[in-house]
């Protein structure tokens, strides 16, 4: 999965391809929030000038900031509020489209290709989670598998080995079952609750708690391949040219987290949390398409429900206003 992404050259995210947009005929694969409406980044940016705020820093971290939709929607509501934007992105390609997108903000914004050893302000990211790698375990006839990709003289297939790696939960039943673990995004939290001296983190992403994630009847994973706004199950076929993702499994990033030392601010909806960040008086007087785009963020059959927010800050606890409602942290 690491190959089929991030390979210079090869990989999905490192090709040319436009991969971000509403439509299919935009030649892009799929669609983000920041995509469908800037209220999406405006509500956001309530909870990022609060955070500001509340740990006195003014600087604004970005991984994986797609087309550059979200940095300017997000510079454009912080305004003077923000020192500097900095983008982590490993794309190349979707770097210099966010240069582009965002060169009216000059010098207050900046691209790194690698964390420094300290961080003050507030992390956000959206949809970053879900294209991390995975690794892939098979339960069969009882017996657990580690599912990986050999290489054939027509492609790959996939092989499975025997296995002391487990889901985190046990898993009911005795029936076969596929699913996932996401060691490299907990990694991913533990570096940056390290690195995070004063500051919050924002992550949105579709996923679920554990005891939803690893429910017996979940049995053939959330491994998803997108292509074209078109979605299916084999990520060996078209390798490098189309994305491949899992759900998020938010109770593990919760877990890591506050192991190292980030305090849990929430865990809600995106639904919640874009109505308590004011996503419908931001949304008085917009048009109707506007708001035909803004029901897609918040109904539970689009993206309002599959979609949650974690938050976490460093160096004290205070009350975000994105979970002021239906917070769901009792259910991590």
């Amino acid at each position: 999965m690491a190959l089929a992404l991030y390979a210079p050259g090869l990989g999905y995210y490192s090709n040319a391809s436009r991969k971000f947009g509403a439509m299919p005929s935009s030649g892009s694969d799929f669609v983000t929030a920041p995509e469908l409406t800037p209220l999406f980044g405006r509500a956001l940016a309530r909870q990022l000038q609060q955070a500001l705020e509340a740990s006195g820093t003014d600087d604004v971290w970005e991984f994986g900031a797609g087309s550059g939709a979200l940095g300017e929607q997000l510079l454009g509501a912080l305004g003077d509020r923000v020192r500097a934007y900095t983008i982590v992105d490993l794309s190349g390609s979707l770097r210099e489209r966010q240069r582009n997108r965002l060169a009216g903000f000059g010098d207050k914004v900046r691209w790194v290709d690698e964390l420094p050893e300290q961080i003050r302000g507030v992390i956000v990211g959206n949809e970053v989670l879900d294209a991390m790698p995975v690794k892939l375990l098979q339960r069969r006839s009882g017996a657990w598998h580690e599912r990986g990709v050999v290489a054939t003289n027509g492609g790959f297939r996939f092989e499975d080995r025997a296995t002391d790696l487990r889901p985190p939960v046990e898993i009911e039943g005795t029936h076969d079952y596929l699913t996932e673990i996401h060691p490299q995004a907990r990694a991913f939290i533990r570096t940056l609750a390290d690195r995070l001296e004063a500051g919050a983190a924002f992550f949105l992403d579709y996923g679920f708690p554990e005891r939803e994630y690893w429910h017996a009847q979940r049995h053939m994973g959330t491994l998803m391949c997108h292509r074209g706004h078109l979605a299916d199950p084999d990520p060996l076929a078209d390798v490098g040219e189309k994305d491949i993702t899992a759900h998020v499994d938010f109770t593990g990033i919760a877990v890591a987290a506050q192991e190292s030392g980030l305090n849990l601010l929430g865990y809600t909806s995106q639904a919640h949390f874009l109505f308590n960040c004011g996503l419908l008086e931001l949304a008085g007087g917009a048009s109707p398409r506007e708001n035909a785009a803004m029901q897609k963020l918040v109904n539970e059959h689009e993206m309002g429900e599959l979609f949650k927010v974690i938050g976490f800050a460093k160096g004290g606890y205070w009350d975000a206003i994105g979970f002021a409602r239906g917070d769901r942290t009792d259910r991590l």
